[in-house]
């Protein structure tokens, strides 16, 4: 299928062929009849990806800052590829649209087959020929609705949040400053509730629709005639709202604002404009100073947008879904009227040169829409990655291959990690094919494909298990996920490497196991790369054999997720400490050669601050402090070992030292053109794994070490649960 992507990096606008995307449960597979540009939000990101570095930059500095940290935390080189990965992606555009529902996903009863819906979602309501929704970002479209007006519904559910966050009341005054597309859509609701508006806009042909679709004047904002019509219509008084639907860098809106609201009037800001509000007059007015957030409650919330799960009508009347229904509503009813906002209906295919002449204001319009082409025949699509595989019985076996034959890989998931830690040390590696890229959303999937030289990118994973070709799979997906995907790899035969957690509770990892159990297939690698890194090796082979029991201290300073981080979804993703818990404990478990037989854990009251004890067959301990409430700018990770009269001390895979007594022995690596660079093992681990597959010789990890350590991270959360410690069942 088709997609419109731009590249940020380059600024490149392209409209790209992409795998069809899987319908996943919980949502539709809806194939797109019209999509409609947002001339305000779609043009400013196609404006800010064609600055140079220094003007992304600038125009981010909320990313600038978060670079910073993780040059911090990951060191120069990790960061650089993370960055640039990002930068030199192809990004979706567009975010509303009509269509018609191609295919229906398992847990969808309120639509068929057939039926026309509008969506909403800057990941879901692409401007691509197919896209997949979640249930609570589609609404069904009334009868006799044109798909092009029902094109609308997410621009015009912005405008009705803006709307219902200024509370308007029946025979006020409001004034609304940008009369764009949320302008002209803010301007008709208002009247349409029986709110007498004035128009803002420096330009008159704005100015002049406004009016015609019900403002009572309109005008420029620097001229005296707006403030003539407030001043006429409210006595003198001052409107009672003022609706902020201007973008730009003036901060002339907010001061409009200040000088023609009412005393404890309501400012509600819907766009994106300078708001530096001149203290005396918003505080000698008292003045209401709202934000509207997108399209309304749910709106960022994964559990409402992607799970589907309702808020409850009695305690939030007007949900994203409600208001985008409602907006529909007030259109199929004529109370709203979109026709006279298209500016221009461009053929999808058309769509590189439609930005282009928005971006060099040759084409000058307040609303343009795409048309996609009439339906045809359904394409074959992917099934939803959840079906469950056939069990294979019998022993597999893993024949040694020629030194001239490629190993082929396939990977299921092309996120950060996988984009900017395991494909750059696999592209172009002598003896290996990058076959298949798999991913639920195709345009990531086409991403890694042309970044990383794949041969093929899907969104059907059975295709990719039933191809004899394929010698690996590479799990690296959500940590939900893996367990399940991993098992249905073992009985497809492939050898796995699954990055880390392995599983998120007992019953998954025990589901893993009757995987090799009934496949006799035990061809498994968990990404636990921190025993492979080159620094802790030398370390290790420094400090030597040791004869008595060992002391180990790990401190991992994890520091604070960010606000939408799917690491916080715990319902689902499981605890910080269980999605990469494994590495600590497996890197101890490497330096003590053994596996724990015993956990305690303790937890500070009010964090996710952990202290966690593994005790070891010879007496062994290792304590694991795991915090988040430490300074940014202090290392990661940090680990001292101590027995027999020595101590291994690792800082942060910058620097390694071991002592003994009498003499001291250190060894430092630290390049001298990347002070901060950090090797965490992932390419060695890499090599092991490639050299496992080819050989058939042994996995680099046994399967009964990744075992015990992904026991060991369970064990921790029931050993917070019960208070006691956990004695490890698989325990060697």
């Amino acid at each position: 299928m088709k997609q419109v992507v731009q590249n940020y990096k380059s600024g490149e606008l392209a409209v790209l062929d992409v795998p069809v995307p899987g319908c996943k449960p919980g949502g539709v597979l809806v194939r797109t009849a019209y999509s409609l540009i947002s001339t305000g939000t779609e043009l400013m990101k196609v404006s800010e990806a064609g600055m140079s570095m220094l003007g992304k930059a600038r125009s981010r500095p909320d990313q600038v800052a978060k670079v910073m940290q993780s040059v911090a935390t990951n060191g120069v080189p990790a960061t650089y590829r993370k960055v640039m990965g990002k930068l030199d992606s192809y990004t979706p555009l567009g975010y509303s649209l009509c269509g018609v529902v191609e295919q229906v996903g398992a847990g969808i009863d309120d639509v068929k087959a057939g039926d026309l819906v509008a969506c909403a979602g800057n990941e879901h309501a692409l401007h691509a020929e197919l896209n997949w929704v979640p249930k609570n970002l589609y609404t069904p479209v009334p009868d006799g609705l044109a798909p092009r007006h029902a094109a609308f519904g997410t621009v015009g559910s912005i405008a009705m949040q803006g709307v219902r966050q200024g509370e308007p009341q029946l025979g006020e005054v409001a004034l609304v400053i940008g009369l764009g597309l949320i302008g002209q859509l803010v301007v008709q609701l208002l009247t349409a509730a029986g709110v007498r508006v004035v128009g803002a806009d420096p330009d008159p042909t704005r100015c002049e629709l406004a009016e015609r679709l019900g403002a009572a004047a309109c005008g420029d904002p620097a001229s005296a005639a707006v403030e003539a019509a407030v001043a006429e219509l409210t006595g003198g008084h001052g409107v009672d709202q003022v609706y902020l639907a201007a973008g730009g860098g003036s901060n002339q809106p907010v001061e409009l604002a200040a000088r023609l609201c009412r005393d404890r009037g309501r400012v509600v800001d819907i766009g994106k404009c300078r708001l530096d509000l001149p203290w005396n007059a918003y505080y000698e007015k008292e003045l209401d100073v709202r934000f509207s957030r997108s399209y309304g409650p749910g709106r960022y919330d994964p559990e409402y947008e992607l799970e589907g799960r309702d808020y409850p009508i009695g305690y939030v009347r007007w949900t994203e879904r409600r208001n985008l229904a409602c907006f529909l509503d007030l259109l199929a009813r004529g109370s709203v009227d979109v026709e006279p906002l298209v500016s221009h209906v461009a053929d999808f295919d058309d769509a590189v040169e439609t930005y282009q002449r928005l971006k060099d204001g040759e084409l000058k319009a307040v609303a343009v829409l795409f048309r996609y082409p009439e339906q045809k025949e359904a394409a074959a699509k992917a099934p939803a990655m959840t079906v469950p595989a056939v069990p294979r019985s019998g022993k597999a076996s893993a024949p040694a291959r020629s030194a001239r034959t490629p190993v082929r890989l396939a990977f299921v998931g092309a996120g950060n990690y996988a984009t900017s830690m395991l494909l750059p040390h696999l592209a172009g590696r002598e003896g290996v094919e990058l076959s298949t890229v798999v991913t639920t959303t195709a345009l990531s999937a086409a991403n890694a494909q042309r970044k990383f030289g794949f041969a093929e990118a899907t969104t059907d994973l059975d295709a990719v298990l039933g191809d004899k070709s394929i010698d690996a799979v590479f799990v690296v997906t959500r940590h939900s996920s893996h367990a399940e995907l991993t098992r249905r790899a073992l009985l497809a035969g492939k050898t796995v490497f699954v990055e880390k957690p392995l599983a998120l509770t007992e019953d998954e990892l025990t589901g893993v196991l009757a995987a090799v159990e009934e496949s006799g297939n035990d061809r498994l690698q968990v990404g636990f790369n921190r025993r492979f890194a080159p620094l802790l090796q030398e370390a290790r082979k420094r400090f030597g054999a040791r004869t008595g029991p060992a002391s180990l201290r790990y401190l991992v300073n994890a520091g604070r997720l960010q606000h939408g981080s799917w690491y916080l979804r715990q319902g689902t993703e499981g605890s910080r400490f269980a999605g990469e818990g494994g590495h600590f404990i497996d890197t101890a478990s490497w330096l003590l050669d053994a596996d724990p037989v015993s956990v305690y854990a303790t937890a500070a009251p009010g964090n996710e601050d952990l202290q966690v004890v593994l005790r070891y067959p010879d007496g062994s301990t290792a304590s694991i402090s795991y915090v988040t409430t430490g300074a940014a700018g202090f290392p990661k990770e940090t680990l001292d070992l101590i027995a027999d009269g020595k101590v291994l001390r690792l800082d942060d895979f910058v620097r390694a030292s071991v002592y003994s007594d009498g003499t001291v022995g250190r060894k430092q690596w630290v390049s001298s053109r990347l002070p901060k660079a950090r090797d965490k093992g992932q390419n060695a681990e890499l090599a092991a794994f490639i050299k496992a597959v080819r050989t058939g010789g042994p996995m680099p990890v046994p399967l009964e070490s990744l075992v015990a350590t992904t026991s060991a991270t369970l064990a921790v959360q029931a050993g917070l649960a019960g208070g006691a410690p956990v004695t490890l069942a698989r325990a060697r």
